[in-house]
């Protein structure tokens, strides 16, 4: 396998109403196949990302998503963008982003 083309192992993780209510812009924790994942909903789209900031470990679920689209860290506002998870602060970190899609009302993220 080439380590470019990572082969992805999609898992349901329940109706995406059981995470979030439509149209509110939020996020949860959730376990997903052994990993603590970020779930946020972003102006109507689901995004999936790492549990911890890459910088010092902070909670994501627990600072917010910025007026872009960036989740930004409650401990230092490091900032990372939510679709590709490239920090956009300045610091060089890169946050670990999980591929998500929705069928018929069910939430899968790729791992």
């Amino acid at each position: 396998m080439n380590w470019l083309h990572k082969e992805i192992k999609w898992v349901p993780v329940g109706p995406i109403r059981q995470w979030f209510e439509p149209g509110i812009n939020a996020m949860v924790l959730i376990e997903v196949a052994g990993k603590d994942i970020t779930l946020a909903q972003w102006h109507n789209q689901i995004y999936a990302f790492a549990k911890k900031c890459p910088h010092a470990g902070g909670i994501l679920a627990n600072g917010y998503i910025n007026a872009v689209g960036c989740v930004t860290c409650p401990l230092h506002h490091y900032s990372f963008n939510i679709t590709n998870g490239r920090n956009v602060s300045g610091e060089g970190y890169y946050l670990k982003t999980y591929a998500t899609k929705i069928e018929e009302e069910e939430l899968w993220i790729g791992i």
